[in-house]
Order: structure tokens, then C-alpha cells, then sequence
């Protein structure tokens, strides 16, 4: 997107949170957005840049009224993940998207990883479904999975912890 694209669409998002809207769609030629607050204040910015293969998907915070700010959730994200001193030295490994959260390559097969599995870099712990897609998302530690902190069809955000990993 040009700056003046992006300055336009900052606009759009400031007038759809004063006014309490909570679902936008916008079709101009190829591009298309889609704008859904989320009550976390957060809202998912979908950009479609022609085939279905390249849409790009955008976590854009929305403050919205009593709403925290994004480093106020980071910090109670970080605390409720480290209640002990154990857990602050965890990995944790995040979803680089928005979309699905599965454990397995499809139903009734067995899941990529259990509680108590070594991992290496690079091995596949899930999968996270994002628009028709499947993405596989994999391990940046090696290490013994520790906890799996979304259930399995579960929607996730993009930086959302989704297994803790005790580093070896």
C-alpha cells in the first residue's frame, strides 16, 4: 500500500472507532479490506492483493474505550505466562498469524506434538489455517514442549503464545 493509502485507512479506522462500528468491508478494484473489532480492541485487518494465495493478514491495535493499551496486554500476557520462576525461563513460540489453530494434519490423525515431546528447530508443532490456507508452524527452539496453551480448532491472533518450551 502507498503512504496515502495506508494515512487513508488510519482515518477510516480512527472515524469506525469513534462512531462504534464494528465491522467494516471495503472493495476498491483488487484490493479489499475487511475491518472487525474485535472487544479486546483489537481489530483484524484483512488486505486481498488478487488470488486468494497472497492476502496478507494484519493484527492492528484499536484502542476503544476502558480498552488497554497493546504494551498494558503484553505485560499481563507476560505475567500470566511467568506466575513463577520456573516458567520465565520458557520459550515461547507465537503464531505469526491470525487464522485457526490445529494440532494435527487433519482430523482423527494424531497431533504434531504432545506435552512432554522434544523438539528441535525447524520441526512442525501445529498447523495455523489463515483464509483457505494452511500454514505450518514450526518450532524456533529445541527443547521439551512444556504446555499447549490454545485447544485445537481455536482461533489465535497473530503473536499469540501457543506452546511453552523448556529450552535444552
Amino acid at each position: 500500500m502507498k503512504a496515502d493509502e495506508l494515512r487513508e485507512l488510519k482515518e477510516l479506522i480512527e472515524f469506525l472507532k469513534e462512531n462504534k462500528i464494528g465491522e467494516f468491508d471495503l472493495e476498491r478494484g483488487e484490493l479489499k479490506i475487511r475491518i472487525k473489532f474485535a472487544q479486546e480492541g483489537v481489530a483484524s485487518l484483512v488486505q486481498a492483493l488478487g488470488s486468494p494465495a497472497a492476502q496478507p493478514v494484519i493484527a492492528i491495535p484499536a484502542m476503544a474505550p476502558g480498552a488497554v493499551s497493546a504494551a498494558q496486554a503484553a505485560d499481563a500476557t507476560q505475567s500470566a505466562e511467568a506466575p513463577n520462576g520456573e516458567d520465565a525461563s520458557l520459550h515461547v513460540v507465537k503464531s505469526p498469524i491470525v487464522g485457526t489453530f490445529y494440532e494435527s494434519p487433519s482430523p482423527g490423525s494424531g497431533a504434531f506434538v504432545k506435552i512432554g515431546d522434544r523438539v528441535e528447530i525447524g520441526q512442525v508443532l501445529c498447523i495455523v489455517e489463515a483464509m483457505k490456507l494452511m500454514n505450518e508452524i514450526e518450532s524456533d527452539a529445541a527443547g521439551e514442549i512444556v504446555k499447549r496453551l490454545v485447544q485445537n480448532g481455536q482461533p489465535v491472533e497473530y503473536g499469540q503464545a501457543l506452546f511453552a518450551v523448556r529450552p535444552r
